[in-house]
């Protein structure tokens, strides 16, 4: 009979399930993530709930539930979960292992070019227009969940937990941390209805801190905080970092707009945004620009001559 680990470093060298653990990655409020290899070898990432959540039915089975969702977003922008379940008391489940995440480089790095925010932004909006339209929200987008594949594409982790947690809290009443604060909407701040709209405002508070090193709010105290993310103008982007795009500062400001209905209507605009900050920000954009301007004023000094 096995037992339950009591610390992450119980499972290191052990199978859960048909993986082996081979080191932890990290760890947040409820579960640890290791890397681990597939019997033929192959490197995942296995997220283990800790031992006091895994033995609560009710938490277990909408932890599994909403890996199980999640599981069905089939994207390349969406981190792929290979199996969900259980094996002795480890509830898991397991997925690609990135090489990176967006939390570890900005840690590593300190803020980012623009190019690779607006490459970023770009790869996490089609994860969300994919989910959106399948009726998914992810409702904890920040760096820690956005990682990185070896050739830089930006795909989208843990979709379904926050609403997992934030079910399970309801139901039983137990106090449990929501969200990660400084990343909330202000509508999770009021505790609002929900849409989809606000995962734009975290990718606005993700993309202002990959491109400051800072997040727009913060505060030791949480009511303090909630009320800076409700109530407060966010400092000028382009104060911090103006050699920032005008367009790219107005992308992110626009996903931090207060109320909903001044963000994106949807990430499919959201999206056609990036494409164009992106599509300016290519080399020899602006040389064609220039370029299309002096012959089209060129040409409206020929048609003033001919016409005399």
């Amino acid at each position: 009979m096995t037992h339950a680990p009591t610390a992450s470093t119980d499972l290191v060298g052990r199978s859960v399930g048909p993986y082996l653990i081979e080191r932890l990655l990290g760890e947040g409020g409820f579960a640890w993530v290791f890397a681990g290899r597939e019997p033929a070898g192959t490197p995942v990432a296995v997220k283990v709930l800790m031992p006091r959540y895994a033995g609560d039915p009710q938490f277990e089975a909408r932890f599994r539930n909403e890996a199980e969702t999640a599981a069905r977003l089939d994207h390349k922008n969406i981190i792929h979960i290979r199996s969900v379940g259980r094996t002795g008391e480890h509830v898991y489940f397991a997925m690609d292992l990135c090489a990176d995440s967006l939390a570890a480089r900005l840690a590593r790095e300190g803020p980012l070019p623009e190019s690779d925010l607006v490459r970023i932004a770009g790869d996490v909006a089609r994860g969300l227009e994919f989910a959106h339209a399948r009726g998914v929200i992810h409702r904890d987008l920040k760096p820690d969940n956005i990682l990185i594949h070896a050739d830089g594409s930006a795909v989208i982790t843990d979709f379904g937990i926050a609403r997992a947690i934030s079910g399970y809290v309801a139901s039983t009443g137990v106090n449990m941390t929501i969200g990660t604060p400084q990343y909330l909407s202000p509508e999770q701040a009021q505790g609002r209805p929900l849409d989809p709209r606000l995962d734009f405002y975290a990718l606005g508070v993700t993309l202002y801190k990959a491109a400051t090193g800072e997040v727009p709010f913060t505060s030791d105290d949480w009511f303090e905080l909630a009320r800076m993310h409700v109530e407060d103008a966010p400092p000028s982007l382009r104060k911090q970092r103006p050699d920032l795009s005008r367009r790219f500062a107005r992308l992110v400001m626009k996903c931090l707009a207060k109320h909903p209905d001044d963000r994106y209507r949807d990430a499919t605009r959201l999206l056609a945004d990036v494409v164009r900050v992106e599509a300016r920000g290519r080399p020899g954009a602006r040389t064609w620009v220039l370029a299309a301007g002096v012959g089209l004023v060129l040409l409206v000094a020929l048609l003033v001559r001919l016409m005399r």
